[in-house]
């Protein structure tokens, strides 16, 4: 099974533009007022996702007759936009109740339900070598502040999907780092791979990970309430490990489209279970004389369907964990988070990323980027806007970086 990981060390010293439309707002649950995170926002192939407080902005060539706004659990609305209503918005999405008579009875297995969807894997999926244009973040916290934020916008090379991910590439198109210049902030947190998720955690295409016979057969499988994703019910089926395997399982949910019998979201959690198995499969390397606890890691990938064809849009990686010192009565709690939401994608013409541009699995994202502070460096870009708390932080470090 492939391993996502994390990797601590110990922290070192440290044009112009075409014209846009600018399409902003906020997502709230119409029933609570609740900021709504990872909501889909969307105009064509064009898409950001919400931010923690609910936030987006989306860029684009020209003004849309309407965007589409859609999230698990709630019903689909496209909103209409034009010249002076298209920032500020303000969406409420209804929550989409399953009703008995909508209710689809399976008589089959739950894993004879799994095996259809990946047998249906070439049909669903694109089947023509694709460009997506992606956005990638990620950031890691040290209690409850941020220590780390690296971002970038990336290229992503995608083969049909009836071939394994071998020749799918990453490159990044631009990025920056900022660190923490606290003097306490001596241990620090790096992502190895980070791109490269957006290959690796293709769960439907790189079928080595999980969706395998050998992997599944690890676990038991039971059918879970329906849900709605972008207006289409879906299945939902539950996973558990069913038996003791040499590394660490997880407990995951799968969603399906009830009428195509595609995947289009994979949640899993790691199996906390067994502390070492879950160490193994979240850390490569830290320094001598730290102890690490792992806590959590989770994932979320999300597909959209658009045009007939099913593509990634978005995933999601959570690392928690605590740290400490031998002889050390208190450990410290770190949190890292990497996300990647695919802005835009074109199959017209596409060429393969060569390989000696390509980001490489073993590379830490930390490495490949420099440090970079203007605030107009996302300007002609679609991005996963930051969070007001996320926002703060990156000014504290930049003013900490400009006093050091």
């Amino acid at each position: 099974m492939k391993r996502l990981w994390l990797i601590i060390l110990l922290l070192a010293p440290l044009a112009v533009f075409a014209q846009q439309v600018v399409i902003s707002g906020n997502v709230v649950d119409e029933k609570t007022g609740a900021d709504l995170q990872q909501v889909s926002i969307s105009a064509g192939r064009v898409s950001v996702v919400t931010n923690e407080d609910g936030d987006f902005t989306l860029k684009l060539p020209e003004m849309p007759g309407s965007i589409t706004v859609s999230h698990v659990g709630y019903k689909t609305r496209r909103v209409k936009v034009g010249e002076g209503q298209a920032e500020g918005l303000k969406i409420k999405l209804q929550p989409k109740t399953i009703q008995l008579r909508e209710i689809i009875v399976l008589n089959e297995d739950p894993r004879e339900l799994v095996d259809i969807a990946i047998s249906k894997i070439p049909d669903n999926y694109s089947r023509v070598p694709e460009l997506l244009k992606g956005f990638y973040r990620e950031t890691a916290m040290k209690r409850k502040h941020y220590i780390y934020v690296a971002e970038g916008v990336e290229d992503l090379y995608k083969t049909p999907y009836n071939r394994s991910i071998g020749r799918d590439r990453v490159a990044i198109v631009k990025g920056r780092r900022l660190l923490s210049q606290k003097q306490g902030d001596t241990l620090g947190v790096k992502v190895m791979g980070g791109p490269v998720q957006a290959v690796v955690m293709d769960l439907v295409k790189n079928r080595e990970f999980l969706l395998n016979k050998e992997n599944l057969d690890a676990y038991k499988f039971t059918m879970g309430l329906p849900e709605f994703i972008n207006d289409r019910q879906q299945f939902v089926v539950m996973m558990e490990p069913d038996c003791a395997m040499p590394y660490a399982l997880y407990h995951g949910k799968l969603y399906i489209d009830c009428e195509r019998l595609a995947f289009t979201r994979i949640e899993l959690d790691l199996d906390m279970s067994d502390k070492d198995k879950a160490t193994r499969t979240m850390l490569v390397k830290k320094p001598l004389g730290v102890r690490f606890k792992p806590r959590e890691l989770s994932s979320v990938v999300d597909y959209r369907y658009e045009d007939g064809v099913t593509r990634i849009s978005y995933l999601r990686n959570t690392f928690r964990f605590n740290c400490d010192w031998k002889r050390r009565l208190f450990a410290t709690s770190f949190t890292a988070t990497c996300e990647m939401v695919v802005t835009d994608s074109s199959s017209d013409g596409v060429q393969p990323i060569a390989s000696r541009n390509s980001f490489d699995s073993r590379d830490a994202y930390y490495d490949k980027v420099e440090y970079f502070m203007d605030p107009d460096y996302w300007r002609s870009y679609n991005i996963i806007e930051p969070s007001e708390s996320l926002d703060k932080a990156i000014r504290k470090l930049v003013s900490r970086y400009r006093r050091n």
